[in-house]
Parts: C-alpha cells; sequence; structure tokens
C-alpha cells in the first residue's frame, strides 16, 4: 500500500481521460450552521489507477464522490472528467455525463430486487450508457458471474450482488469510476475478493477508479492511498 499526500492547494497532474479536482471548495448549509465539507481539494485519478480515499465519518469522503460524479456543484475549484470541464454544466448536461461517462458502485450493489443479473446490465443500455448484448455477456463473465446470469439478487449472495454491480457500472465504457464502500456488507474474505476484482477491472477497463471505504485491510490492492479529514486531502 502507497499512502500519498494529496496537496489541497496545488493543481493535481493532469490527466484528461481519467479524473481531475483542482482547488475544490464545498461548503453545505447556512448561516451559523455552514460547514466546509471540502476545502481546497485537489486530486486526480489517471485511467487504469485504483485510488482508496479513507477518513473518520463526517471528513468529507461522500462529498468528494458527490463533486467528482456531477452529483453536486461545487462553490469554487474545477473538476474535470473525460477530458470535459463539468463544474459550469447545467443540471440537465450533468445528468447527461453521468449517464454517458462515469460509473458508480454502491454499498451492497444496489440492485433492482425484479431483474436477473443480466436484465440489470441490459438497463444501463435504455438508459443511455451504450453497449451491446456481448458487453452485457463479457462482463458478467469477466467478473464471475457467467453462470449466474438469470439469478435475481434474492437468489445471490453479497458478494455476487457485488460483482453484479460492479459489471453494471462498467457497461458502456465509463471514464471515471466511483465506488461507495463495496466492502460495508462482507466478510473479510469477501472484501479481498471485490476488491481484488475492482483493481482487476480499473486496469483491463482502462478506468479512472475512485473508492471510498472505512476498510483498511483491503487498502493493499489500491494503487494510492489518500486520507481525509475536515474537508481537506492530507497522507
Amino acid at each position: 500500500m502507497t499512502v500519498t499526500a494529496a496537496s489541497n492547494t496545488e493543481p493535481a497532474h493532469r490527466d484528461d481521460r481519467g479524473l481531475l479536482l483542482e482547488g475544490v471548495t464545498l461548503r453545505l448549509g447556512d448561516g451559523d450552521t455552514t460547514v466546509t465539507a471540502l476545502d481546497e481539494v485537489s486530486i486526480a485519478v489517471r485511467p487504469g489507477e485504483l485510488v482508496a480515499v479513507v477518513g473518520p465519518s463526517g471528513a468529507g469522503k461522500s462529498s468528494l464522490l458527490a463533486v467528482a460524479g456531477a452529483l453536486t456543484v461545487p462553490d469554487s475549484g474545477t473538476v474535470r472528467a473525460d477530458g470535459r470541464d463539468i463544474t459550469g454544466l447545467s443540471k440537465r448536461a450533468r445528468a447527461r455525463f453521468r449517464r454517458e461517462h462515469i460509473g458508480f458502485v454502491f454499498q451492497s450493489g444496489n440492485l433492482l430486487g425484479a431483474l436477473t443479473a443480466t436484465d440489470q446490465l441490459r438497463m444501463m443500455t435504455h438508459l443511455g450508457r451504450g453497449g451491446t448484448q456481448q458487453d452485457v455477456q463479457r462482463l458478467l463473465e469477466e467478473v464471475g458471474m457467467g453462470d449466474k446470469a438469470n439469478r435475481r439478487p434474492h437468489q445471490l449472495s453479497g458478494g455476487e450482488r457485488q460483482r453484479v454491480g460492479i459489471a453494471r457500472a462498467l457497461m458502456g465504457r465509463p471514464a471515471v469510476l466511483l465506488v461507495d464502500e463495496p466492502t460495508a456488507a462482507l466478510d473479510r474474505a469477501r472484501s479481498h475478493e471485490i476488491v481484488r476484482l475492482l483493481a482487476q477491472e480499473t486496469k483491463r477497463s482502462d478506468v479512472a477508479t475512485m473508492m471510498v471505504t472505512h476498510d483498511h485491510d483491503v487498502l493493499e490492492y489500491c494503487d494510492r492511498t489518500v486520507r481525509m479529514t475536515d474537508g481537506r486531502l492530507s497522507e
């Protein structure tokens, strides 16, 4: 594991194909209740790189994912993903950009209960992500779920649901993959299995992956680890 200091004031290394945040500040609340969730944060995640973000609850990790994923607009600073400055996009343009360029992996997979594993991935094509039936089959095979493609979430273990969630997030070849506590509901063995798989798929798909986690046991699979405290990234 490599723990890297991430400057909050100096521009991060630029790679237009990945994810780049420069001097990003985000304030939440009003008046006396205003909290600085992100404080001049700069970080770059290159294509094919898995970067873990660790830190205590309330440190700003969820806000970081929200800004990186074009879900929240920062008060200042710049966010670039896949070669485009997404900071000033309209709400509709940000929604379209998310669909076409950003994949999300949620806690416990966040699958739709009525759909099979195959249909979870097919759904992404209907939402504008792109991809073909061949991509569906390939991704399920890559994550080790080819033989369970017709099963629904209640027929899968927690680790298997996360595998399907990873495959779904990679449909349409997104440039950026954002992962929120993927091992929160898993035991130690399954946690290692899932993050090892994330690392493999990050390299295979050449996607820039940022993972928020409290699980220090899985950091060995990450290319870099940064720590977040009180809205600031540091060693």
